[in-house]
């Protein structure tokens, strides 16, 4: 677990004239960790940290100068180095959702994804299972460019992996629960196995959220997340994190120096106040998705609910071994085809056709014409990713509403074929 006692201190040394607050934390609980971490009282007695919308900091001595820049001591310099104090609170939060020493902020979840895989993963990437569209054209198109190889290996090709770490592949990447098809991985046994042959793990954990699991207490040695999503939350910024072991992000932070991906100062601020009411968000999306898949399970127009939370689903038993909690994101195979799952999506009133997810607002999308609209048809049939298939993101509205709008999108539908399509 992370220092905040010990980490304060030293930014008290470096900013004399803000107060750290995160002396009041003498709890583990994630709710007040995630409120105080990184927590400052300025002169003036705001409760949290100032936007310093400030590029570049001067220095008193270009002694002082040095210190900073050689690594003797921790301070402000240059804002896309992330040495900006804004920031650097936003990553003592971010590092103590996840139970992290270290914790690195950037521009977007595929820039967080990009540098972890251009710094761990030059010997070579495993995939495991589904993943956002955009991470599996990373992969499988752009790395391959610069030399680096991934291996893709569905869920029920996991017996594969010991073979294909004995080649010497240095990272296995996958989500838990994936996307859009909500499959469960057993991290614990994967990062046994992965460290076994002296790979790295890294796991996608927007979907469940640290309120729902915490990889790296499992043995993985990275968690990634779009903060665009659960942990931002009110769909208005654009942000990724990666946290992890500080020797392990060393090395990362030149590539997100480098590479240009530092979040702004003023993204991080909005960033740091969404994560204040993170734990009580995520607690009501996960009973309003309990609700919503049960409903769901029950009417005659859908063919199949995919949700960790049902006793049915094939991951429970696993999901209720490593989570907390089962998450917001819903799936739905629709009685019938492409055109009937888009009319549904069309009708709905209070779920916004769009996508993305997380936020307090309902989203819907039909994977096959968004997240994974990329994909050939066979390989969005190999992965159970169907035509019909809707991806639901359940928000903070009243659970009962969002029954009833797709009870009304999907009688509006109409002529929906009858419930012999087979179940993915």
């Amino acid at each position: 677990m992370v220092d905040l006692h010990e980490q304060c201190n030293e930014f008290d040394k470096i900013y004399p004239s803000l107060n750290c607050g995160c002396n009041i934390v003498k709890t583990t609980g994630l709710a007040t960790r995630v409120i105080h971490a990184g927590e400052v009282k300025d002169a003036h007695g705001s409760p949290h940290m100032p936007i310093y919308n400030t590029t570049t900091f001067a220095f008193p001595s270009t002694s002082d100068l040095l210190d900073v820049v050689e690594g003797r001591k921790s301070g402000s310099l240059y804002t896309r180095y992330g040495l900006n104090p804004t920031i650097q609170a936003l990553e003592k939060q971010l590092a103590a959702l996840e139970g992290a020493q270290s914790a690195w902020a950037f521009s977007s979840g595929m820039a967080a994804e990009a540098a972890l895989f251009l710094s761990h993963g030059r010997k070579g990437i495993v995939c495991l299972g589904d993943a956002y569209g955009g991470t599996l054209e990373l992969l499988g198109q752009q790395l391959p460019l610069l030399g680096i190889q991934t291996h893709f290996l569905l869920g029920s090709e996991l017996s594969q992996l010991d073979a294909v770490l004995k080649k010497g592949v240095g990272l296995v990447f996958f989500e838990t629960p994936t996307n859009p098809t909500l499959e469960i991985f057993d991290i614990a046994s994967i990062a046994a196995l992965a460290h076994s042959h002296g790979a790295l793990v890294a796991v996608d954990n927007t979907f469940a959220s640290p309120i729902n699991q915490q990889p790296l207490a499992l043995g993985a040695d990275f968690a990634l997340h779009s903060a665009t999503k659960y942990l931002g939350g009110h769909s208005d910024i654009t942000a990724g994190a990666v946290m992890g072991a500080s020797e392990l992000l060393a090395e990362i932070f030149v590539w997100r120096k480098n590479l240009g991906q530092m979040i702004a100062p003023e993204v991080a601020s909005l960033l740091s106040r969404s994560l204040r009411s993170l734990v009580v968000r995520v607690g009501q999306q996960n009973a309003s998705a309990q609700a919503v898949a049960s409903a769901m399970q029950k009417h005659p127009k859908v063919a199949a609910v995919l949700y960790p939370g049902l006793t049915d689903f094939p991951g429970h038993a696993l999901a209720a071994r490593q989570m907390s909690g089962f998450g917001g994101m819903v799936t739905i195979d629709i009685n019938g085809s492409a055109k009937d799952a888009a009319s549904v999506a069309d009708h709905l009133r209070l779920f916004s056709l769009a996508p993305s997810l997380g936020g307090v607002e309902s989203l819907v999308t039909q994977p096959c014409t968004t997240t994974h609209h990329g994909l050939t048809g066979s390989e969005r049939h190999r992965r159970g990713i169907s035509e019909s298939m809707l991806r639901l993101s359940i928000g903070l509205e009243d659970v009962q509403d969002l029954v009833s709008d797709l009870e009304q999108a999907l009688d509006y539908a109409g002529n929906l074929a009858s419930p012999s399509l087979s179940k993915t």
